[in-house]
């Protein structure tokens, strides 16, 4: 199991311009890009610092449970994103090892794998494992 860096930080946001003010105008760093994930039912904005990512992201329906995240606890941060060598060795891993996951499988996105820890696994931080992949 090799965990090579922090890709990113999640904060969850109820307005992605909003929180833009602050990212961009405030701290002087500057939007990579936004996208749409359907799949999560989010829209995300990507920042980079140096070679890791600050990943604002704002749920499009309120039916989701980022949007109930959202409301039980308000924006801030969301979970913390290692990005990984073999997210199924990784995965397959954890698994044998009892670790308490959120997924059954990673998911296939566009250009990356990703799986989540339960936070009660990882001391109350969710945290995702990310591999990059050429499949877009």
């Amino acid at each position: 199991m090799t965990i090579k860096k922090i890709n990113h930080v999640a904060i969850a946001v109820k307005d992605i311009e909003a929180a833009l003010d602050f990212w961009e105008n405030k701290l002087g760093l500057k939007l990579d890009y936004i996208e749409e994930v359907p799949s999560e039912a989010s829209r995300v904005a990507f920042i980079p610092i140096g070679d890791s990512l600050i990943e604002l992201v704002q749920p499009t329906r309120d039916d989701t449970g980022m949007a109930a995240y959202l409301e039980k606890r308000g924006e801030g941060m969301h979970h913390l994103c290692v990005e990984v060598a073999n997210i199924d060795e990784t995965f397959n891993r954890l698994k044998e090892q009892g670790v308490r996951l959120i997924n059954t499988e990673p998911q296939v996105l566009p250009g990356r794998k990703m799986a989540f820890i339960h936070p009660k696994a990882a001391n109350g931080v969710l945290v995702e494992l990310y591999e990059l992949t050429d499949n877009k």
